[in-house]
């Protein structure tokens, strides 16, 4: 089997997963007659994806017609895909070596010191009576959005942003972002690439927004975050590279990790320090009221509790913890109300998401400092740059990170 063959197979064994468990491919822009190939198949058996996924990374150690960072990317996934094929199966895996083969990182819950630090810092930059707690909550309620001008305030912000990366990075022509305004999902905002440079962004109004979290929000959702990344690796590596493997985007594999902390930081790489006033302006037009430079300190603070949700899956799946003591965890240290608190728990107890997490911590853990180690003719925007155009896995980062010298594109 060549090089070529087994990327068919892989994509059709992403898409077979798919019919196992839904929302398992977020998205496949490749041949529709594999799509169409797989829909009119039999429901497969997990156990016989796994074994398939076996036998094909066992194949591609034999081949020699790829390049290493394609043998690198399918490697990494294949391993991914047989471990959510043996779960589907029945097979029993520890929460650790679960992450582990999805995301190639090891976790291990943070310090409890490091969440005091963050909580220091917070009461010197919100004083008053109340608990921390209490001075946060009114903190942010001082800049909620109404309902009626979520729309407004996403679209104002989209468009500055989509300014800022077609100048830095670059767009294909006719690209498009559609926002809608959804309920009932365990998540704040979710891309669903179509394909064709085009992309729906669902916008969560369950939670309740501000006007400091959506900045954030649409960086990692659009511009430079997923939107940006897809179409740039459609124009790129599928279409001028021939990487058909990057048309399939499969929940639980290495790709998501690199995906999550790229638009975990795509406000960093598109507008970087400044943030708060900057926003402070695109939605004053709107009558909206910010501290933008308050609430950059504020939330600056907050990184120091990137972990904390994490923590708290660990607790879940690798302790065994009682539900009700995870909110509790998450209540004392995000300082978040009961009910923000189990909407966090209803997504790190979802059987697909359940891992999930991994990808936003560790994700911007380790992009953060590759993106950090960078050599004097490079900048912050050729770094991340490479991370929208390259095929790259976490376990390649971290070499990188550990040896200390960065790699040129296409090493």
């Amino acid at each position: 089997m060549d090089g070529e063959a087994i990327v068919r197979e892989y994509l059709l064994l992403g898409l077979r997963l798919g019919k196992l468990a839904p929302g398992l491919v977020d998205s496949f822009t490749g041949d529709r007659a594999l799509r169409r190939r797989v829909d009119d198949e039999p429901r497969p058996h997990p156990a016989n994806l796994a074994d398939r996924a076996a036998v094909l990374r066992r194949e591609l150690a034999r081949v020699d017609d790829l390049e290493p960072v394609r043998h690198r990317f399918l490697e990494a996934h294949l391993t991914a895909v047989e471990t959510t094929a043996r779960k589907l199966a029945g097979v029993r895996v520890g929460f650790v070596d679960e992450v582990r083969a999805y995301f190639q990182v090891d976790v291990a819950p943070g310090h409890p010191d490091t969440y005091r630090r963050a909580h220091e810092e917070l009461d010197g930059l919100l004083p008053g009576d109340g608990s921390l707690a209490a001075r946060l909550a009114d903190h942010r309620a001082l800049d909620e959005v109404p309902p009626r001008l979520l729309s407004p305030a996403v679209h104002a912000l989209s468009s500055a942003l989509r300014d800022r990366v077609r100048e830095r990075y670059g767009l294909p022509p006719g690209e498009v972002v559609e926002y809608e305004v959804v309920t009932d999902k365990p998540w704040s905002g979710f891309n669903y690439y179509l394909g064709g440079f085009r992309s729906r962004v669902a916008v969560n109004a369950d939670l309740g927004h501000r006007v400091s979290n959506l900045p954030h929000l649409v960086a990692h959702e659009s511009y430079p975050g997923h939107h940006t990344e897809h179409c740039r690796k459609e124009v790129g590596l599928v279409g001028e590279r021939g990487h058909a493997e990057q048309a399939l985007f499969l929940i639980n594999t290495p790709q998501c990790l690199m995906a999550e902390g790229m638009a975990e930081l795509g406000l960093h790489a598109a507008v970087g320090p400044g943030w708060g006033r900057w926003t402070e302006e695109i939605v004053a037009d709107l009558g909206l009221r910010v501290d933008g430079e308050l609430t950059e300190r504020v939330e600056g603070a907050l990184a120091g509790l990137l972990t904390v949700r994490q923590d708290a899956a660990l607790m879940l799946h690798d302790r065994r913890a009682h539900p009700d003591d995870v909110v509790d965890f998450l209540r004392r240290w995000l300082l978040v109300p009961e009910r923000r608190a189990r909407h966090m728990l209803r997504f790190l107890g979802d059987p697909l998401w359940r891992a999930y997490t991994t990808t936003y911590v560790e994700g911007v853990r380790l992009i953060r400092a590759w993106l950090d180690l960078r050599s004097p003719t490079d900048t912050l925007g050729d770094r991340y740059l490479r991370l929208l155009d390259e095929p790259l896995v976490p376990r390649t980062l971290r070499q990188e990170v550990e040896a200390g010298v960065p790699r040129l594109p296409r090493d």
